[in-house]
Order: C-alpha cells, then sequence, then structure tokens
C-alpha cells in the first residue's frame, strides 16, 4: 500500500446511550403502514404565542403540504428554506396552536434538541423511504 492511500478509519464509539426500556416489537406489516417521504421546505414561519412551534411548507413531489413542527428553538427559520427532510406523509390532519398540520417532520432528540433527519445526497422531492 502507498503512503498517498487513505484507510478508513472506525470511529470512536460515542457515549453510550442510557438504558432504555425495551419497546414493544412492530411487523414488517406495521411499519409498511407508515409513509416516509422526501420534502423539501419551501417556507418557515413562527406560528404567533408559540416559542416552539414553526408552520412549514412542504414540498412532497406530488403536492405542497402545510406541516407544524415544533423546532423553533433549535433552527433559524432562513436555515430551513430549501433543506431536505423526512416527512411522516399519511398522518391525519391536526391543529396545533389553532393551525392545521398535514403530516409529521422526522427529527432525533439530541439532549432535549430536535435534529432534523436530512439526506448527504440529493434526493428528489416525494422519494418514498423504505
Amino acid at each position: 500500500m502507498s503512503e498517498d492511500s487513505v484507510l478508513p478509519t472506525t470511529p470512536e464509539p460515542s457515549t453510550p446511550l442510557q438504558e432504555q426500556p425495551a419497546e414493544p416489537k412492530i411487523t414488517i406489516e406495521d411499519f409498511s403502514k407508515v409513509q416516509l417521504r422526501v420534502g423539501q421546505i419551501l417556507e418557515a414561519e413562527r406560528i404567533p404565542n408559540s416559542r416552539k412551534l414553526l408552520r412549514l411548507r412542504v414540498d412532497i413531489g406530488s403536492e405542497v403540504r402545510q406541516v407544524v413542527a415544533g423546532i423553533a428553538e433549535a433552527y433559524d427559520l432562513a436555515s430551513l428554506v430549501n433543506r431536505k427532510i423526512v416527512l411522516v406523509a399519511n398522518l391525519k390532519p391536526v391543529k396545533l396552536m389553532g393551525v392545521e398540520s398535514n403530516g409529521m417532520v422526522v427529527a432525533a432528540s439530541n439532549e432535549g434538541k430536535p435534529v432534523l433527519a436530512t439526506f448527504a445526497e440529493e434526493v428528489p422531492n416525494g422519494t418514498l423511504l423504505r
């Protein structure tokens, strides 16, 4: 091997997650009911009288959806526009703070702070995740 070659390194293990109680297992049929789609945020605005909620307009390929997401404390509005996200597309609509939400943004919780699920590579809007 030449000196110019770079071998991939194994990252050091991160801080271990706290022990979580065992969650009930679901079947593949249960999981297949959840429709996860790639969406692109077109607009983001604060919802009046809410610290956490934003109203997002999200392009999921076949349509543009309005979605309410509890990410206002973690993200600047301008940084969200054009960002690709994962959206649960087949949830029944709900009203949050008087605003209808037609989907749910997928995010991790890192020390209580939401972190959006996104993509390292370009993926077309509306693509179904499997």
